[in-house]
């Protein structure tokens, strides 16, 4: 195909994962961010585009003058993360002129973007959810019976407010639920203050389905556990990751991505209620998702089988290996830390962990630069964003 590559829009890991999936097959990659520098790092990514984010009144007109400034007309555009896929799927039509996009449009993809109407989806379907508090005001929340604890989260991921930083909140009781509540309220709106009973269980819990899609149909699909999080309760993030055999979550992910006739790469995640023993629907991200190099890892290279798809070939059909993990090493050191002290895991079934792990969130024999410059980052993150912030 003339002109052909990719262009990675925002996203971290998930982003540094494409990247070396496809440049080490000598696929052009571009970059553009306006928040983490470090898939710029990696040999594979031809060049790193400064833009002002996917919330900027000009962020269509940047991108679709990006495609002539820098040449990308033509490449195969991958927004990879929330805020990113919202404004590329608004957007389909304006940037299918210069760019290739593998992306329903919104009025599709917002079933299972936006948590109100993706729970509203899954009833219909009759796909198992968390049990869910519709509440519209303070007023109205101030006088609900909840059963606790529960947990509150916002209705999309990404943006500022502390809520979407956090991921998800948890009270124990009505104060401090109200006191979340109120404040997460002012913050997003109160219609977009989702409110749920908190299952039982940390990461060993937590399941994924992971596919890729194409035309409405599944081209390529496995399920995995996310074992271990960080912070281990809530997890902002998966730590160690591993392909299991859930054909449970395989059929209800189907079920619910064919009812929006999805394509592209999509990750679903649940949680195992073991008081019922069902999997229940916690999100959905068609986006690569932060543990995506497990997935070339594994044998089901995703990112190479979308870039076929694009490429106007055939693909092969493989399954993932079971067993096969990903591990983010540092952050993943710090929630075993947790684990061991509490009693959950020992530590010599940490350690027997690493048999298992094929691909590391940052460090790469072939590209080891963004493994070096990781830590020091993370650091400087937190210091500048958290700390020094407040």
């Amino acid at each position: 195909m003339e002109n052909s590559g990719v262009v990675l829009l925002g996203g971290a890991h998930g982003s540094l994962a494409v990247a070396r999936s496809l440049g080490a097959q000598g696929i052009p990659v571009s970059y553009i961010t306006h928040d983490s520098p470090l898939p710029g790092w990696s040999k594979f990514v031809n060049e790193t585009i400064s833009w002002p984010g996917p919330d900027h009144r000009d962020a269509i007109a940047f991108l679709l003058n990006a495609a002539e400034k820098h040449r990308l007309a033509g490449h195969l555009l991958i927004p990879a993360a929330d805020p990113e896929v919202r404004l590329v799927s608004e957007n389909v039509e304006a940037l299918s002129r210069f760019y290739k996009i593998m992306l329903p449009p919104w009025d599709r993809l917002k079933w299972v973007c936006d948590k109100p109407l993706m729970y509203r989806r899954a009833t219909e379907l009759n796909l198992s959810i968390p049990r869910t508090y519709e509440i519209e005001s303070g007023e109205q929340a101030k006088a609900l019976d909840l059963v606790y604890p529960v947990i509150l989260k916002p209705n999309m991921g990404g943006g500022p407010s502390h809520i979407a930083k956090a991921k998800v909140i948890r009270a124990d009781d009505h104060d401090a639920f109200l006191a979340a509540y109120l404040e997460a309220a002012r913050e997003i709106g109160a219609g977009n203050v989702i409110v749920q009973e908190q299952i039982p269980g940390g990461g060993e819990s937590q399941f994924s389905y992971a596919a890729l899609w194409h035309d409405g149909r599944p081209v390529a699909d496995f399920t995995a556990r996310r074992t271990r999080q960080y912070p281990v309760d809530f997890g902002y993030t998966s730590t160690f990751v591993e392909v299991v055999d859930e054909p449970e979550l395989i059929k209800t992910s189907r079920t619910l991505l064919t009812s929006i006739q999805h394509t592209g790469l999509v990750e679903i995640e649940f949680k195992r209620d073991r008081r019922s023993n069902t999997f229940k629907l916690l999100d959905v991200n068609p986006r690569p998702w932060s543990w995506f190099g497990l997935c070339a890892a594994a044998g089901l290279d995703l990112g190479a089988m979308m870039f076929a798809l694009y490429d106007g070939r055939k693909v092969t059909e493989a399954s993932a290996r079971t067993g096969a993990a990903w591990m983010y090493l540092a952050r993943d050191a710090v929630a075993a830390a947790t684990l061991v002290k509490r009693g959950q895991i020992g530590l010599s079934d940490y350690f027997r962990s690493f048999a298992s792990v094929r691909a590391w969130a940052t460090y790469s024999h072939a590209d080891p630069r963004p493994g070096f410059i990781d830590l020091p980052l993370t650091a400087w993150r937190v210091l500048t964003k958290r700390i020094l912030r407040g």
